[in-house]
């Protein structure tokens, strides 16, 4: 059924195998046309010129006395030989050469007159005028000459001259004579010459629409197989859809061509998918970020909204549990007015990827911030090993912001009282590093990736009670980013973890 179907393609005038066939039988027809013409018209002339030539040669060997006895001795004499044996009693074997019997012949005398020697079976002959006649005798040196003219019934007819005698000024004597000139023109019908060429024209037309039909029978199933990959591409294109990209195309057919687009359509699907995929995933990303989102919103708005129905029963008549209530209350909004900035944040790093940055000492901003860094500790020990001039680009409040959320990470993640958080600065071949290490309990293996993604925590009810959201690790991860620099954790459960950011040096 399907080669059925691809067979009928060949009679759909849009198909691709429709217009091949018929435009390489249209060249292949006007090729033919072509050299069947060329041949007729090269044929023809052959044809013409060998007759010519044969019919000169027959005239050229007829002797002189031939000539003084068809014309007679003396001037004014106008003898006619007579047009066929029968009325040529007496003639010796040596005159009858001068009668051919498809030739009419006539003789032409320096005068430029006429004079009908021989036609057989009294055809017309094509007579010229005496000013043409006389343009021929005037030429010093006639080649072989010939014309194809009409006679009195319509009919073509090869004409041939051959001169005989001397030049004009010197013609003396009788016909025949040593002075004698003038122009004997044969004529014959080229009907058996043209019944010859139409015979030959309509063999090779003949042959030609064999050749094409056989041709065309020996060219349908190489046409087929020749567009078998076309077919192969056709059928790969009807499975591929917006769920199935996975599908690939044949790459290597045997066709320069078809193995190029396969390659360049393989291309562009794998393209396709990955874009697929990252637009599912920023699809999923999307939709988990409003989920958290929601979900970090509702529990600090529950928590006031049940607040605020304790005051409306009563409680706030009581000063404790009013007060109580109201830092509650405040606490809450404190944490709702962290959450929508770092979403702010997050929304300004996506949509303006740039920073203004300038070169900078790092050592000293940091050396800046230790005080701050030391309070945020609390009893906790904290170390500083800062290398001095250490140079690179970058904007400091946004630096600062990094190394306050990864210093504020460590800080919740290791003991109040036993708990150690050292802040490293080194320069390096490639950059600058800047290094915190802390000996909390650590992060498990299977944490790791996920810990730059926006609201995932790995402790859910320590980081609501300390008020984190899960959005400073993909605050400082994308502000490292645009800095083109990156950031590394490494982390060994029960012995610490140690977060590292790279920046690019001064070049």
């Amino acid at each position: 059924m399907k080669r059925k179907g691809r067979f009928a393609d060949l009679f759909v005038t849009g198909s691709l195998k429709f217009q091949l066939l018929s435009r390489t039988l249209l060249v292949l027809s006007v090729l033919l046309l072509l050299i069947g013409v060329f041949q007729y018209v090269v044929m023809q002339r052959f044809m013409y010129q060998n007759k010519a030539e044969t019919i000169r040669n027959q005239l050229a060997a007829l002797p002189p006395n031939m000539l003084r006895l068809g014309l007679g001795a003396g001037e004014g004499q106008n003898p006619v030989f007579p047009s066929n044996r029968d009325n040529r009693p007496g003639l010796t074997g040596e005159q009858e050469r001068i009668f051919v019997s498809e030739l009419s012949i006539a003789f032409i005398d320096d005068k430029g007159n006429y004079k009908l020697i021989s036609s057989p079976f009294e055809q017309p002959t094509p007579q010229l005028s005496q000013e043409e006649y006389l343009s021929l005798l005037a030429k010093k040196k006639m080649k072989l000459e010939h014309r194809i003219i009409k006679d009195e019934s319509g009919n073509d007819q090869l004409v041939v001259f051959h001169q005989i005698g001397g030049e004009p000024e010197r013609s003396r004597g009788g016909p025949g004579g040593p002075g004698f000139q003038g122009i004997i023109q044969a004529s014959t019908s080229v009907a058996p010459i043209r019944d010859v060429l139409v015979q030959q024209l309509l063999t090779f037309i003949f042959l030609s629409l064999l050749a094409m039909v056989f041709g065309l029978l020996g060219f349908l199933p190489v046409l087929r197989r020749t567009l078998v990959p076309l077919s192969n591409m056709v059928d790969t294109v009807k499975q591929i859809d917006a769920g199935n990209l996975n599908e690939r195309f044949p790459a290597h057919q045997g066709q320069l061509e078809m193995d190029r687009l396969a390659a360049s359509f393989n291309g562009m699907l794998e393209r396709l998918e990955v874009s697929f995929e990252a637009e599912k995933e920023a699809k999923e990303q999307m939709r988990r970020f409003a989920a958290d989102a929601s979900h970090e919103l509702r529990t600090p708005l529950t928590s006031i909204h049940g607040f605020l129905e304790v005051l409306l029963r009563g409680a706030y008549q009581q000063p404790e549990p009013l007060l109580k209530a109201l830092k509650s209350m405040h606490g809450e909004s404190v944490r709702i007015n962290k959450l929508v900035e770092d979403l702010l944040l997050l929304a300004r790093l996506d949509r303006s990827p740039t920073f203004q940055k300038t070169e900078g000492v790092l050592d000293e901003m940091l050396h800046e911030m230790e005080p701050q860094l030391r309070l945020l500790a609390g009893d906790r020990k904290v170390t500083f090993h800062l290398a001095r001039q250490t140079r690179c680009l970058y904007d400091p409040d946004k630096i600062k912001q990094v190394v306050l959320n990864l210093f504020h990470n460590a800080v919740q993640h290791t003991h109040p009282m036993t708990g150690q958080v050292g802040l490293t600065l080194a320069q390096t071949p490639t950059g600058v590093e800047i290094a915190i290490h802390d000996n909390g309990e650590g992060i498990a293996p299977e944490h790791l990736p996920h810990l730059f993604d926006r609201f995932y925590r790995i402790d859910t009810s320590r980081a609501r009670r300390s008020g984190g959201a899960g959005l400073g690790l993909s605050i400082t991860h994308s502000i490292v980013q645009l800095h083109g620099g990156l950031i590394e954790v490494h982390s060994i459960v029960g012995e610490g973890t140690t977060f590292k950011v790279i920046l690019p040096g001064v070049k």
